[in-house]
């Protein structure tokens, strides 16, 4: 009994009342070296000049697809939580976007930040990736993308009337 006269639940081996979970933040400091993670960026993005300082973007042109992949491969190979990562801060998308001609694309509305061998040890070290982005707003909806859509769908119709519809008249 508590002193209060109710009675006092059993605890789980977590340490918290029967059938709660105690959730607790912990952070795990790995013993990785920077050394480790610039030969890591030079191996997946087939760079010889990789630096502690150098930006995997602009320095090294790995953007789009390709630095999603190696931040992937990344995220797997150090244990590294990516929950918080948003893209836009840091590389262009892949391949063209016509739309981008009248609507600016999320990485254009925001301010370039770096990812650089550094950074990426650091948050190795971390577990986690622990960025304070600065307050923005996108858009509800990917204007850009949409102008591609209908660029698309624009240039298929021209073809289809091309190559058969005016074969028929």
């Amino acid at each position: 009994m508590s002193p209060f006269g109710e009675p006092v639940p059993k605890r789980n081996e977590s340490g918290g009342p029967r059938g709660w979970t105690i959730f607790t933040e912990t952070f795990q400091m790995n013993n990785y070296q920077l050394t480790d993670i610039i030969s890591f960026v030079a191996v997946e993005t087939a760079s010889k000049k990789v630096h502690e300082n150098s930006d995997i973007d602009r320095d090294l042109r790995w953007t789009g697809d390709d630095f999603d992949e190696l931040m992937e491969k990344y995220a797997q190979r150090y244990q590294v939580d990516m929950s918080s990562y948003l893209w836009y801060f840091h590389h262009a998308e892949e391949g063209n976007n016509f739309g981008s001609a009248f609507f600016r694309a999320p990485n254009e509305l925001v301010e370039h930040i770096p990812v650089t061998p550094k950074l990426l040890f650091e948050f190795a070290q971390k577990g986690k990736w622990d960025l304070d982005y600065p307050e923005h707003t996108l858009p509800k909806r990917r204007y850009d993308l949409i102008a591609n859509g209908v660029f698309w769908l624009v240039l298929l119709l021209i073809m289809i009337w091309y190559f058969i519809v005016r074969r028929w008249l």
